[in-house]
């Protein structure tokens, strides 16, 4: 018999083509006791997003293959289910229209680039909290 899922441990896709970036959320994560699903491009993260349903996504903007707005939409409008799933945005657009761009194709959070590890635990956080509340309602 499996061990009950701990209710804040999810399971988090992050794409974005730099690796050292990639690498250091990722052990970060998973230091924090979440499931992580890397992805190098936004072709390969949505690849992925299809096979592992994950909780939440953390997501580049400049990928190749697929941008992160792209991709984006493509979650919002994802026809495996209607299950809210939280997009966290970690991006080196910081100008006024990159924000606003990501907030109207639903984006749940946006960082700025650079960042640190924290800010992006506690983003993260702050959607485990959230998901329940979004899911009841």
């Amino acid at each position: 018999m499996s061990p009950e899922p701990q209710p804040d441990r999810l399971k988090i896709l992050i794409a974005d083509d730099e690796e050292d970036i990639l690498s250091v959320l990722a052990k970060k994560l998973r230091e924090a006791g979440h499931d992580v699903v890397p992805a190098a491009d936004g072709i390969q993260a949505w690849d992925l997003a299809q096979r592992e349903h994950p909780d939440l996504f953390i997501l580049d903007l400049h990928m190749p293959g697929k941008d992160g707005f792209t991709l984006l939409k493509d979650l919002r409008d994802r026809p495996w289910d209607k299950k809210w799933r939280p997009v966290i945005i970690v991006s080196a657009q910081n100008e006024l229209d990159s924000y606003r761009k990501g907030f109207d194709f639903d984006a749940d959070h946006y960082l700025s680039k650079p960042c640190r590890v924290e800010e992006v635990l506690s983003a993260v956080a702050l959607m485990a909290r959230l998901i329940p509340l979004r899911q009841e309602g």
